[in-house]
């Protein structure tokens, strides 16, 4: 018969030599431990801002963690600015994988829906910890290789359920590779190769996401250039033609907070245009599956 008696003692843990925070002592260390990691993230947001490298490679993170959070991006370049893929230590542990020992955890934000004293709703954020791949012992991963899509297909899930009309055209002005008209319509220089054509085609598509204006300014289409980076870096579209040199003029006398929003502005117009390709990526590979079970 099993011998369930070690389960049974149910003491406090201060008698078996861990102090037990109290329920005031344990809510003012979450929020000195939410506090720590909010003023990191503000940090990391002016440094960004105060260096153009630092903002391109920045840009080259939220692209690779395209998921997360333009917050979480910089809680992450702060620890690890070459990290490519997060999770828990639970997370990995599901992946037959465990983090290597010694390693410290990247504390990322992860938001909750709380009620207030007055009954509205509200939004709270508690400390996450995370780890990267590079922190992992991943002999035993059991990965699944993304999927492979070709230049065709890309361009095609960038064009397609696009709500304007896509024009191809022989010539615009100043040699464009495209411009919108003032019907919202995009055209676009016919005989381009795939990452002219792509780059164009989104950098028209991120203008119309961040524009409030009908003219963008300055700043707007700044936003505008980097969402086109990071969908230029998520699709294999060439970018070696960026520069952001000008981002410490454009960022300049922005606090922390105006900062964040900028990058929020970025990653949120480049994740509407990447959602909507994933459903056309998507829905195209059922079709050439059920072509192929045919």
């Amino acid at each position: 018969m099993a011998n369930y008696d070690d389960l049974l003692n149910n003491a406090p843990a201060e008698e078996s030599g861990v102090p037990q925070l109290s329920k005031e002592e344990y809510a003012a260390k979450k929020k000195a431990e939410r506090e720590e990691v909010f003023e990191l993230s503000d940090q990391t947001a002016l440094d960004v801002a105060g260096d153009g490298g630092k903002f391109a490679q920045f840009l080259d993170l939220q692209a690779r963690l395209d998921r997360y959070s333009a917050v979480n991006a910089l809680l992450t370049f702060a620890k690890n600015p070459n990290a490519s893929r997060l999770g828990s230590f639970d997370y990995w542990k599901r992946q037959n994988c465990s983090v290597k020992p010694g390693q410290t955890a990247i504390a990322i934000l992860e938001p909750h829906e709380y009620t207030k004293e007055d009954g509205t709703p509200g939004i709270g954020y508690d400390v996450r910890k995370v780890f990267d791949i590079s922190q992992v012992d991943t002999r035993k991963l059991r990965n699944t290789p993304p999927p492979h899509y070709t230049e065709r297909q890309v361009l095609s899930a960038l064009i397609s359920k696009y709500p304007m009309k896509i024009v191809g055209v022989d010539e615009l002005p100043n040699d464009r590779g495209a411009m919108t008209n003032e019907d919202g319509d995009i055209l676009v220089r016919k005989g381009m190769e795939f990452s002219d054509t792509f780059r164009s085609v989104a950098f028209e598509m991120a203008c119309a996401e961040v524009a409030t204006d009908p003219e963008l300014s300055a700043g707007q289409e700044f936003c505008a250039y980097s969402a086109t980076y990071l969908l230029c870096k998520k699709y294999g579209a060439d970018t070696q033609r960026f520069s952001f040199d000008s981002a410490t003029d454009m960022l300049a006398g922005m606090d922390a907070q105006e900062v964040k929003g900028e990058l929020t502005q970025i990653r949120d117009a480049a994740e509407s245009i990447s959602g909507r390709m994933a459903r056309q990526l998507e829905t195209q590979q059922k079709a050439a599956k059920n072509n192929e079970a045919r």
